[in-house]
């Protein structure tokens, strides 16, 4: 059980499983923002060109490595991505890396839609392309990571993901009972009620901000580019209905920040990139979103321990300490030869990490 008072929150070191660290002079920020407060995290694949083998995600791990701060303990989880021509034999490549202590370990494989969100446009055209990989994946025990929205043009952006559930994810897993999913950033009530619904092979991570914004946070003053996600932030009844999966203590819903790092001027452009950057405070606006709702005392399990569970890998043994204590978000950050504004930029935050 986490240790409480009034002003201060010590928990088992959470992980982060679902984050995007981006490459070259983009990762100094990203994976410095991420190593502070996760000790491991599930590293997204959708790079230019995208992570496809085990000897591209190795790779991508150690330069991962090299950009963290001299003693800073942590673990990348690899991923590869999804195309209709990955071949099977990735897999088994993939699952070797979690019985080796040579490199990194490749823990999940990613499913884009093709055309769902940044750099997708190489993800999945159709799913029977991809079903002699997911077979041997269900026979490996390797976790499908989902990007739930369909992208077809003629429906609405706000009703993507749940047509996805009905079109796609039950159709899925009517096919492969035995595949481990974890449906990522979960925005919709239908989509917090298939996962509670469905078996114990069938899990989903939820974000900072979908838990604490609704899509009027997109146009409040005018146009915020940097609350535009995708998924897209939907209606206030939907964004309560995560709170309360998330605060439920059901271990099938757990932690993962979808950090998505874009250059300022990338962001407030006239076609400016979905993603909300959170790293910078993400266990701080869990907290904050956990005291709302009475529950900080699960706050550790849905950060710490449902995760870890549902990957079967051990839970960590450190702690880290949260104290309400106002504080005033940075601005901006250095992002390569750019700047990085983050969520909730300028703004103060009721708990800072110790």
């Amino acid at each position: 059980m986490p240790s409480a008072t009034p002003d201060s929150l010590t928990i088992t070191q959470p992980d982060d499983w679902h984050v995007h660290l981006r490459d070259g002079e983009a990762l100094t920020v990203a994976v410095a923002h991420t190593a502070a407060q996760f000790r491991r995290a599930v590293v997204m694949p959708n790079l230019r060109p995208p992570v496809t083998t085990v000897v591209i995600a190795q790779d991508y791990a150690k330069r991962i490595q090299a950009a963290l701060h001299s003693g800073a303990a942590f673990d990348p989880l690899m991923t590869l991505y999804l195309t209709d021509r990955l071949d099977p034999q990735e897999i088994h490549r993939a699952a070797a890396t979690c019985q080796s202590d040579d490199g990194a370990q490749v823990v999940a494989v990613k499913l884009y839609p093709a055309g769902a969100t940044t750099n997708s446009d190489a993800g999945v055209t159709d799913l029977r392309k991809v079903y002699p990989v997911l077979e041997v994946m269900q026979t490996l025990e390797m976790p499908l990571l989902v990007h739930g929205e369909v992208t077809s043009p003629e429906i609405d952006l706000f009703d993507r993901e749940a047509v996805f559930i009905d079109t796609q994810l039950i159709p899925l897993r009517r096919d492969f009972p035995a595949l481990k999913i974890v449906f990522e950033h979960i925005t919709t009530t239908q989509a917090a009620q298939y996962v509670r619904d469905s078996g114990d092979l069938t899990a989903a991570t939820i974000t900072a901000h979908h838990l604490l914004f609704n899509r009027n946070a997109i146009f409040t003053g005018g146009i915020r580019p940097h609350y535009y996600c995708l998924p897209v932030l939907k209606r206030e009844s939907h964004r309560l209905s995560l709170v309360a999966a998330a605060t439920s203590g059901n271990p099938r819903f757990f932690l993962g920040t979808d950090s998505a790092p874009h250059a300022t001027h990338l962001k407030e452009h006239a076609t400016g990139c979905a993603g909300s950057y959170t790293a910078h405070a993400a266990i701080e606006m869990y907290a904050e979103v956990f005291e709302q709702a009475d529950a900080l005392h699960r706050l550790e399990a849905f950060a710490s321990f449902h995760g870890p569970d549902f990957y079967g890998l051990a839970r960590n043994t450190g702690h880290i300490t949260i104290q309400r204590t106002a504080w005033q978000t940075p601005v901006d950050f250095a992002y390569g030869q750019a700047r990085l504004t983050p969520l909730r930029a300028g703004e103060w935050l009721p708990w800072k990490l110790q």
